[in-house]
């Protein structure tokens, strides 16, 4: 008998593997943090923001997270439709 494994493999899964910590950096380096926080606005991103104070708010405020989670997959396709000079 096979027993199946805990985390079953998500290979079309784009957030299978990332930490939050991963996310919020990523979307810090791409929209810097002015624009995280005209794209979602959390006083976590406007007021005296950083990536530890963030991952203390995201991790206790569940629709926070999926918002940014949200807007790393909108990210990520962005990059992917941006025309390759």
């Amino acid at each position: 008998m096979q027993v199946p494994s805990p985390h079953p493999a998500q290979p079309r899964n784009p957030l299978h593997g990332l930490t939050l910590e991963a996310i919020v950096t990523a979307l810090v380096a791409h929209y810097g943090w002015a624009g995280l926080g005209e794209r979602i606005p959390l006083r976590c991103f406007t007021s005296d923001p950083s990536v530890a104070s963030s991952l203390k708010f995201l991790r206790k405020t569940p629709w926070a997270r999926d918002k940014v989670e949200g807007l790393y997959l909108f990210m990520l396709r962005e990059i992917r439709r941006a025309p390759k000079s």
